[in-house]
């Protein structure tokens, strides 16, 4: 499944669909809840920071374990300090800064690519 995302109403929208989509795999509701949280908090930040990106969503599969793969892509300014967009309360914008780390600790998998001036991609992935 492919998302683009545009403005905050993009946002509730993939909300909705990659809960429904975890409920699909197998994940219960907590787990629905935390990916569709990890995801929105990803998507708020390339809605804010891009303007605009795409989320790629699929089922995944390893060693028998079903999962969850949302990979988040945009075009955007990077991020210039990645380390620091991992801290708990550090935002560019006027925002509480809960985004990347919160969706880090909703997760059982993330990594982050970013490039200045080129965009920023980031994989979040959820085992059952």
């Amino acid at each position: 499944m492919k998302v683009e995302l545009k403005t905050v109403d993009d946002i509730i929208i993939s909300r909705s669909a990659i809960k429904d989509m975890a409920k699909e795999i197998g994940f219960g509701i907590v787990d629905q809840t935390k990916i569709a949280t990890a995801v929105s908090e990803l998507a708020r930040n390339i809605v804010i920071y891009a303007g605009s990106g795409i989320l790629n969503v699929s089922a995944v599969m390893k060693n028998d374990r079903k999962g969850i793969e949302i990979i988040c892509e945009d075009h955007g300014p990077g991020i210039e300090d990645i380390g620091l967009a991992f801290k708990d309360g550090y935002s560019t914008s006027k925002g509480m800064g809960m985004g990347l780390p919160g969706a880090r600790r909703l997760m059982d998998e993330l990594d982050l690519k970013s490039e200045k001036g080129k965009g920023t991609t980031v994989m979040i992935r959820k085992w059952l």
